[in-house]
């Protein structure tokens, strides 16, 4: 399970698994809107995470990003993680 720490939005944390196939799975959105973070977390599953990191990124709320937005830096922060994981 992959944890990343938000920042500028109501969510705290973003937890997600990956599969060997780039998939994400298992989204959880801790703290937030938990309505519309449990939507996002199923509307994701299963989603390729090149795909999701471009489509997500730059959505904004407040404080110019949104967890959408968030969601798509934890998922640079867990590839960075695993090409330095490969050296």
């Amino acid at each position: 399970m992959f944890v990343y720490y938000t920042s500028g939005t109501c969510s705290r944390q973003i937890l997600f698994e990956v599969d060997s196939e780039n998939r994400i799975h298992c989204v959880k959105f801790i703290g937030g809107c938990s309505g519309n973070l449990q939507g996002v977390g199923k509307l994701v599953e299963g989603r390729n995470i090149n795909e999701l990191e471009v489509l997500l990124s730059g959505i904004k709320c407040k404080n110019n990003t949104s967890c959408p937005d968030q969601l798509s830096k934890a998922i640079s922060a867990y590839k960075k993680s695993k090409e330095e994981s490969a050296k």
